[in-house]
């Protein structure tokens, strides 16, 4: 098991798997270590003996939110598909947990994707003790989407006082 804090390429395969929408490892890698990593986003991976590629990753950061106070939040778990099923992301979890301890966290929150390709998670998440607590809402507020007319206009002028 390897935490990086530094910028190299090991975990970025295992993590491209999870999150394609980036399309090259590079374009992750430049999101990741201009973004996230200034802002205490950490990796984590495992790895064969002599292989320099993450086998298996975890990408999560240490944070503090009204609703949940001190917390670990893990954004990214993902295993190469050539070695799923061999209990890697199950000893990323064994690990963030332990790590969440040693910080004084008080939780652990990840969010996950629903659907038929995720049942497998959600199956590691609840054999990890992980209760489903809440729903997540999202609002797509791309350009396309303000540029399409479907997102609502909202003047917030003075207030009235008649």
């Amino acid at each position: 098991m390897a935490d990086s804090s530094t910028t190299d390429d090991s975990a970025f395969p295992a993590l491209l798997e999870l999150r394609p929408r980036w399309e090259t490892t590079s374009r992750l890698a430049e999101f990741i270590d201009t973004e996230l990593r200034p802002a205490g986003y950490r990796l984590v991976g495992i790895f064969e003996p002599g292989s320099p590629t993450a086998l298996s990753v975890a990408g999560f950061r240490e944070s503090h939110s009204t609703a949940w106070g001190h917390h670990l939040f893990i954004d990214d778990v993902s295993t190469l598909p050539s070695v799923r099923g061999r209990g890697f992301a199950d000893r990323l979890l064994d690990w963030l947990t332990a790590e969440a301890w040693r910080l004084n966290c008080t939780a652990i929150h990840l969010d996950s994707g629903v659907g038929p390709t995720r049942a497998a998670a959600h199956r590691l998440y609840l054999r990890h003790h992980l209760a489903i607590t809440a729903h997540h809402f999202t609002l797509d507020c791309s350009e396309s989407q303000a540029d399409s007319g479907a997102m609502p206009r909202i003047h917030l002028g003075p207030r009235r006082t008649e």
